[in-house]
């Protein structure tokens, strides 16, 4: 069974402007708050720590063999060749 996503509460925008202190201190303790519009419009405030790790995992290389060829090597380049061992029959 999949877990589900847990959706962020809903503040009306007029309702986050009057109260933009407990807004905020809504989402150091609870997570992401969602505010919308009566057109339908949404954001979602996160904590800074959470934002912040959001974008290091954005700039995060596509693939590990992406990864080791950025990976500072003090100008020497890697060897990423498979050595091919002998093969061995089994016996059954």
């Amino acid at each position: 069974m999949m877990a589900s996503k847990a959706v962020p509460p809903v503040w009306q925008l007029h309702e986050a402007k009057a109260r933009f202190s407990e807004l905020f201190k809504h989402v150091r303790a609870h997570g992401p708050q969602r505010v919308v519009k009566q057109g339908g419009e949404a954001v979602v405030i996160v904590a800074a720590e959470e934002f912040d790790r959001a974008g290091e995992r954005a700039e995060q290389p596509a693939s590990l063999v992406e990864f080791f060829r950025s990976a500072p090597t003090g100008g020497e380049s890697l060897d990423l060749s498979r050595k091919r061992d002998v093969t061995r029959t089994l016996k059954w």
